[in-house]
């Protein structure tokens, strides 16, 4: 079985994983003109330990999105897109991914667990996302990553975040044996995501405030500014 996405986020020196999406929840272009080759080359030279692409029709994606990316990075890559079957996991595993996305909100706990077991059988990451409670006291073993959901998917993503859900699942998401906690989306700030990486959480997913950025590297280099002070004083 290969780690080769968990292993490159919990040994980053800047856990972030960085998105690719051509567009936001609106229908808004994310990529101002700029090829995807551009955007994946900013990342890398911003110290992306791997990438996370939306292939998921909300967001102007495809599966040719995956194997575009793919051809351009060796960085380990996650496919965000709503998988509900094993066919889906063949196929992002042939497209180049390294990781999956699994909604709990939207599988039935039966099949999101038998999902996360043979995503992990064909050598994927189960990268596990949960908004409730409910969905992250489920436990799904040491090689799964499970990632607060901070942005609400029933309205497609269109409302701000809130990353005080990320705070209060914290605990929860560890008791239940990840070694990887993860918050993601609607984590606009550098400072906001310096707090959540101080608070405890082993990685970050970013895109939209990445991707409007006029800059990459100084909102990566902010953070890791911000964080170097924290842990100085």
């Amino acid at each position: 079985m290969s780690d080769a996405f968990l292993d490159a986020l919990t040994r980053a020196a800047c856990p972030v994983v960085m998105e690719i999406k051509r567009t936001d929840g609106d229908g808004t272009d994310l990529l101002g003109g700029r090829r995807v080759r551009e955007i994946v080359a900013e990342y890398e030279r911003a110290g992306a330990p791997c990438l996370s692409v939306v292939t998921g029709k909300w967001f102007g994606g495809d599966p040719d999105l995956l194997s575009e990316v793919s051809s351009l990075t060796d960085l380990p890559l996650l496919r965000k897109d709503f998988i509900t079957r094993r066919a889906q996991l063949e196929q992002s595993r042939e497209l180049g991914a390294a990781a999956v996305l699994l909604t709990a909100r939207l599988l039935p706990r039966p099949v999101l667990c038998r999902l996360v077991a043979e995503s992990r059988r064909l050598g994927l990451t189960p990268f596990v996302e949960v908004s409730t409670a409910a969905e992250a006291a489920v436990a799904h073993g040491p090689e799964a990553v499970v990632a607060v959901a901070n942005k609400d998917i029933s309205v497609r993503e269109r409302d701000r975040g809130d990353l005080d859900r990320s705070l209060e699942l914290l605990p929860v998401v560890r008791g239940a044996g990840t070694r990887c906690p993860v918050s993601a989306s609607g984590i606009h700030r550098p400072a906001s995501a310096a707090a959540l990486l101080h608070a405890g959480f082993a990685g970050l997913l970013v895109g939209t405030a990445l991707l409007r950025a006029d800059d990459i590297g100084a909102w990566v280099a902010e953070l890791d500014q911000l964080r170097a002070a924290a842990v100085a004083s």
